[in-house]
């Protein structure tokens, strides 16, 4: 039996990839409309999401059987269990653990668009919230003494960003094996 491919997998499952930019939207206008969000319920709100993102990214990285996708799921995972088991965890701490995660997760997103280039045509939404991801944890590695309601924003324009990219890659996928009949000219 063959396997198929990560485009077509996620093509069938579009409508993950809608909910995870929907939660990260989510994440994101909350994490912007209130900044004064104290650290503990920032790091609370991180692990739920994080777990949540691991487990999306996990399940279709299983189905899809691409490695890449398991490994990010997986650091989700580690990272949400992280956020819950030590919740007294210091600004930095939280910083720079936010910031390996948005950094490794930014180089297997990059990966993904490169291996879906000949599958859509507009790869360019999953390479911009790569980018977007390694950009943003950058900034933290750079700027690890910033204040916990400039990280609160930080991190919300992230999953604004990152959420809209998102949704329009869900879409892009959605479409997908329409074009490809198209492009095989079945009908």
């Amino acid at each position: 039996m063959a396997t198929a491919s990560v485009g077509e997998a996620l093509a069938k499952q579009w409508w993950v990839l809608l909910v995870r930019g929907i939660l990260a939207l989510l994440f994101g206008i909350v994490a912007v409309a209130l900044p004064s969000l104290t650290l503990l319920a920032l790091v609370m709100l991180f692990g739920v999401y994080v777990l949540l993102d691991g487990m999306v990214v996990l399940w279709v990285g299983v189905g899809a059987r691409a490695w890449w996708l398991v490994i990010v799921g997986i650091l989700g995972l580690i990272a949400g269990i992280l956020a819950f088991v030590y919740p007294s965890i210091t600004a930095v701490a939280l910083l720079c653990l936010i910031a390996a995660w948005a950094i490794v997760r930014g180089m297997f997103e990059i990966i993904a668009a490169i291996q879906l280039r000949k599958e859509i045509s507009n790869q360019w939404t999953l390479i911009i919230g790569g980018i977007v991801s390694i950009l943003f944890g950058v900034v933290l590695v750079a700027r690890p003494s910033v204040g916990a309601l400039a990280m609160v924003w930080v991190i919300g324009v992230f999953a604004l960003v990152f959420g809209v990219a998102m949704i329009v890659l869900s879409f892009q996928l959605r479409a997908l094996p329409e074009r490809l009949k198209k492009v095989l000219g079945e009908t």
